[in-house]
């Protein structure tokens, strides 16, 4: 019997992870499947150009595993029975239809969306761009907003940053403000926050720092002092929070509902999931937890499936790095910041910003975008067979 493999999400995490394993896997001994609710492969650091009005072609996902062995299986995950190992979906509108999926071994890469932190309102009235649906429902308001229509971003993450300065430059006939919890860009040098500022009054956009929104209206937004800000449109980026499947399952995981993992991505309370992307618990090499990010998704997900080949394979686990460089932030099109930090994640004095900070970022979007579209580089003279196969004990045998 192959050993089946369960991918859960193909965003930037899940997506390469399963082309990775079924290039380094040989098909006779396993059998890898994806969940996905979509049919498309989001590519949600776009989400924020989308919502604007701006057009990609997003790829299909069975475009992007054609040929590499991958099964896609087009369903949202309602469950996760750990003790069983099997994986509870119902297909979107019928497609695949109810059922249940049994694995082996489990990847969870579910991902995150908006974290509303209770605040009245925000569910009913603001929009967001964490994903694909909400995205489209944000760009069909804004195309309904005539001139002097007034938008409001919630948030001065990187998300919020990206979607202020986005919307302020592909729709100069719109207010832009921004509600920021504390002063814009603090955690920047010196020198990145000036040029952050200097972005944010050439392109005409209202900050409105040390702003706690506590309430949000059909067209304003209430702040703790009282203030109110008037929005057409009010865009939600105070954070991301994880799907509470993962925490009903059993899985142990933190505060936040991530899984808890241990340096190889492996699920400190069953030993046959593992998880990447920003459903992760994961420690990085400063001792603090790895932020939701792509740059996160993209060093638990290599980690994570070189621990499965190994361990499947009978290899020694490599580890890959898990330090985080620093924050690259688009300002529109033409502008942008790329931020190092330190091991401690501090900002250093050195940035990178305009232009040339603009098209690495541009090339950073493209590499994604073109792994996930080649999943396996081609399938090169593959792949390890394995060597052992954990029973339903626990306890390794002959494959």
């Amino acid at each position: 019997m192959k050993h089946r493999i369960v991918v859960l999400g193909a965003g930037y995490a899940g997506a390469f992870a399963a082309g990775n394993l079924a290039r380094r896997l040989s098909p006779a001994d396993t059998e890898i499947t994806v969940v996905n609710a979509v049919p498309e492969f989001v590519e949600r650091m776009r989400l924020h150009q989308l919502a604007v009005g701006q057009d990609f072609a997003f790829r299909k996902l069975t475009d992007v595993f054609a040929g590499t062995g991958v099964r896609l299986r087009l369903a949202r995950v309602t469950g996760v029975d750990p003790e069983r190992r099997t994986v509870a979906v119902t297909g979107e509108d019928g497609e695949d239809g109810d059922g249940e999926l049994a694995y082996d071994t489990l990847l969870y890469a579910l991902g995150s969306s908006v974290a509303h932190h209770g605040v009245p309102g925000v569910a009913e009235y603001a929009f967001d761009v964490t994903g694909l649906s909400s995205a489209l429902r944000l760009r069909e308001r804004l195309s309904g907003l005539s001139e002097g229509g007034t938008v409001l971003i919630v948030g001065e993450g990187l998300t919020g940053i990206e979607t202020a300065t986005e919307f302020a430059e592909s729709r100069p006939d719109l207010s832009v403000a921004l509600a920021a919890r504390g002063e814009l860009g603090a955690w920047l040098s010196p020198k990145a926050r000036r040029h952050l500022r200097q972005a944010f009054d050439r392109l005409g956009i209202a900050v409105h720092e040390h702003t706690d929104v506590e309430a949000v209206e059909p067209t304003r937004a209430i702040a703790a002092d009282g203030r109110c800000h008037p929005a057409d449109v009010t865009v939600w980026s105070a954070g991301f929070a994880v799907h509470p499947i993962a925490a009903a399952s059993g899985l142990e995981v933190a505060e936040t509902g991530q899984i808890v993992v241990d340096r190889t991505m492996r699920s400190v309370s069953h030993p046959d999931v593992y998880a990447a992307g920003d459903c992760a618990y994961a420690i990085g090499e400063n001792g603090r937890p790895l932020p939701m990010s792509c740059a996160s998704a993209g060093f638990t997900n290599m980690q994570a499936t070189a621990a499965i080949i190994a361990r499947l394979t009978g290899s020694k686990v490599p580890t890959t790095g898990l330090k985080y460089y620093g924050n690259h932030i688009s300002l529109g099109r033409r502008d942008a910041i790329f931020q190092m930090v330190d091991g401690d994640a501090r900002s250093k004095s050195w940035y990178l910003g305009g232009r040339t900070a603009a098209r690495l970022k541009s090339g950073v979007l493209n590499g994604a975008g073109w792994s996930i579209a080649h999943p396996t580089f081609g399938m090169p003279k593959r792949r390890h067979r394995l060597a052992t196969a954990p029973d339903r004990d626990g306890v390794r045998v002959a494959a």
